[in-house]
């Protein structure tokens, strides 16, 4: 009998929506006398197990099964409970919403304070605080009667849920974008479980992490000498992942490895060496921090390569390619320094620096030179084109708002804002028909780079909703979560109940932080909400209950909160651990409900979660999603934040509003458009067919399928040539 799947493993799969039938299981029924009578009598006594499950599934979880219902097995309905929510800490008024709305602005006070005095006053943890106001009568919850969006799941046996993993793992494992820390998990897993990978691991991130994660150097293949640099930075923020602060002090402060860690340094170097994989030249851009390493691992060089290596690193010469690069560009000007930038460091290079260059372009016939060398690559890189098609359409919103570099390190988005002395002394910035050009050669060049990828696509009208996950390193993983940028309508008549649930933690805070166009913020937290209750958006209150564990809830009626700040646009639900620890080291969960604003049913009813999904950043500060006011649209955000933020309303967030519009410029059906050989309208004549899984539903077919979860496969087709 073959070994169960992995817990881990079997998380994964849900999020793209596969239950798996694991061998030996199935053989106890639901313990529910009330499913028998609901069994259809076309399904025979020796399926009777299959279904129940089907109908308990159905009944309390909105999951209906379109493929592999004879395999459906009864331990999957606790499992699926789980991954969609189950034993959910109630929240501190738990006659919320109703409760919450008749008390006043004092008795909404007075609970907080009381609440905080027995917590942190007196360190009280031992048992969930509630409200000392609210009327027993206001307690009593009517019967659950709303109707939740199904969820289309399918069953596969364990052996083809396996090939089904491998096959994820390797389209993981081809894509240049590194992993999410859930992903990572998953590759790392399935190495010590089979002891292979894919020998090609595309992003240079992702080998250094599973490196380190498998102590194998077979991982290092694919790294250049320069990427060594890359595993003590990585090896640096592993020794001091659990003190808070800043990325930037894990690259720069001063290493103190274990001897194993030099020791597999030492080897990953000496295989670089052997296998003349030395790009001197980019070392030499991190001289400094090579000279620091080199000493502190005793590195003794085995062949004439490495000592050579060692020498020009002591040495005082530095032959940086970009000490060359702003020389040529002083001196003969952009078009001439872009021509030695892609020959001397590739298009990539170019194609960020491409705004540096364009700026220092005196005359339209300059820039024009400078687009023909870009127009002329033949091998650019399909996701930087798309961060730069992005980039440049948003570019006017963007300088409105305020100009802001993003970035991430370590799996967590860092954000620089510019000042106004920055913004005195920058000399890059665009004019009009700058932008208007490059934008145009770059979506030539995007075009160009993909067409033909794919024969005939059938892609479905609702793919334009979804953005290109092309910055997921950051994100969170689980059941229904998209890409950033995405999104979806909120129904007429219903509201989006936002909520958090923790444990082994004192606090975690859930807020709501508004924007105005202009990027003003309006905080609505547990340090706000006692005056700022109200139809439109309403607080469960900040329940604390240490390892027994808390929750948080917000409800937002779209219609009623406009009416109620009409200078509002935006609106960005947090989540921030209080306590002083981060994600990974606690247990928290988020998602979001789309309720009846009638309520009806419990607080947190699994059959209306749309996502829920685990956050475990080694951070203490997440974006979850937002709500676009003007569109009536819930937006995916799903980013993990470095630093120290205990409070969401204490960081800026207007850079956050061109997340909000990704899709105007780029999704999936503009993707697989440029993917395609030929689209077509009949999905009866595609080989590859791009839909939503309720499309997909109760459909066999032997071509391949995409959905939009499918962010793997996704970034897979971008990187083949």
């Amino acid at each position: 009998m073959a070994a169960k799947l992995r817990n881990e493993y079997l998380e994964y799969l849900f999020s793209k929506h596969i239950l798996v039938h694991e061998e030996g299981e199935g053989q106890k029924p639901v313990d529910d006398p009330s499913y028998s009578s609901l069994i259809p009598e076309r399904i025979s006594h020796s399926n009777q197990y299959a279904a129940e499950t089907l109908l308990s599934l159905a009944r309390l979880l909105n999951i209906r099964i379109t493929s592999g219902g004879e395999l459906a097995q009864p331990e999957m309905i606790p499992f699926s409970a789980e991954m969609i929510g189950e034993n959910v800490p109630m929240a501190f008024y738990q006659g919320f919403p109703k409760s919450v709305k008749k008390l006043s602005f004092q008795d909404l006070l007075y609970d907080q304070v009381l609440s905080y005095f027995v917590t942190y006053g007196l360190g009280d943890f031992s048992a969930p605080q509630y409200s000392v106001f609210e009327k027993k009568e206001e307690l009593e919850r009517s019967v659950f009667k709303e109707e939740g969006t199904v969820k289309d799941f399918v069953i596969l046996p364990q052996d083809e849920a396996e090939k089904t993993l491998q096959k994820y793992i390797a389209d993981m494992l081809s894509s240049t974008r590194p992993l999410n820390d859930r992903n990572m998990k998953v590759a790392a897993l399935w190495y010590q479980d089979h002891g292979t990978l894919p020998s090609n691991i595309a992003s240079k991130t992702t080998a250094v992490r599973l490196l380190l994660e498998t102590r194998d150097t077979a991982c290092a293949k694919t790294l250049m000498l320069s990427d060594v640099i890359k595993i003590m930075e990585e090896a640096n923020f592993r020794l001091r992942a659990n003190e808070i602060g800043s990325a930037d002090r894990f690259s720069t402060c001063k290493v103190n490895f274990p001897n194993q860690t030099r020791k597999l340094i030492t080897k990953v170097m000496d295989e670089i060496f052997e296998s003349n994989r030395v790009d001197m030249a980019a070392c030499y851009e991190k001289k400094k921090t090579w000279a620091g390493l080199l000493h502190h691992i005793h590195y003794q060089a085995k062949t004439t390569k490495a000592q050579g290596f060692l020498d020009a690193m002591r040495g005082k010469k530095n032959y940086s390619v970009y000490s060359m690069f702003e020389k040529i560009l002083a001196e003969d000007g952009p078009a001439d320094a872009a021509y030695f930038l892609k020959q001397s460091k590739g298009s990539g290079a170019l194609l960020r620096h491409l705004n540096y260059l364009a700026s220092r372009c005196e005359s339209e016939e300059e820039l024009s030179k400078l687009i023909r060398i870009l127009r002329e690559e033949k091998d650019h890189k399909p996701v930087i084109l798309m961060q730069m098609l992005l980039m440049y359409a948003g570019y006017e919103r963007t300088f409105t708002i305020g100009r802001t570099f993003q970035f991430t390190k370590f799996n967590q988005l860092r954000v620089h804002e510019e000042t106004e002395e920055e913004e005195k002394k920058r000399r890059s910035k665009l004019l009009p028909r700058q932008r208007e050009l490059l934008l145009d050669a770059v979506r030539q060049c995007l075009k160009e780079t993909l067409f033909g990828r794919l024969g005939k696509v059938y892609i479905h009208p609702d793919m334009e909703r979804y953005a290109v996950p092309i910055n997921e390193s950051a994100s969170q993983g689980g059941f229904g979560v998209l890409s950033s940028g995405s999104w979806c309508a909120i129904p007429k008549a219903k509201k989006i109940r936002g909520f958090t649930y923790w444990e082994k933690v004192d606090d975690i805070d859930l807020s709501v932080i508004g924007l105005t166009p202009e990027g003003i913020q309006v905080e609505f937290s547990w340090r706000t909400m006692s005056g700022e209750q109200s139809e439109g958006i309403t607080y469960s209150g900040d329940q604390t209950s240490g390892y027994n564990g808390g929750s948080e809830f917000f409800d937002i009626d779209v219609p009623q909160f406009r009416k109620e700040h009409p200078e509002v646009r935006y609106l960005i639900f947090c989540d921030n651990v209080f306590s002083y620890l981060t994600f990974a080291e606690c247990v928290c969960r988020a998602g979001y409900m789309i309720r009846d604003n009638e309520d009806s049913g419990e607080i947190f009813e699994p059959k209306t979660v749309e996502s829920s999904f685990t956050v475990n950043a080694p951070a203490r500060f997440c974006y979850l999603f937002g709500i676009d006011l003007e569109t009536n649209r819930f937006v995916w955000l799903n980013m993990a934040r470095e630093g120290n933020t205990a409070v969401a309303g204490e960081t800026p967030l207007r850079f956050l509003i061109e997340k909000f519009h990704i899709t105007d410029s780029l999704n999936l059906r503009v993707l697989f458009e440029m993917l395609a050989e030929k689209v077509v309208e009949d999905r009866q004549e595609a080989d590859v067919i791009v839909e939503p899984p309720s499309v997909t539903a109760g459909k066999r077919d032997d071509r391949e399928v995409i959905h939009e979860y499918d962010f793997e496969r996704i970034m897979a087709l971008l990187e083949k040539h």
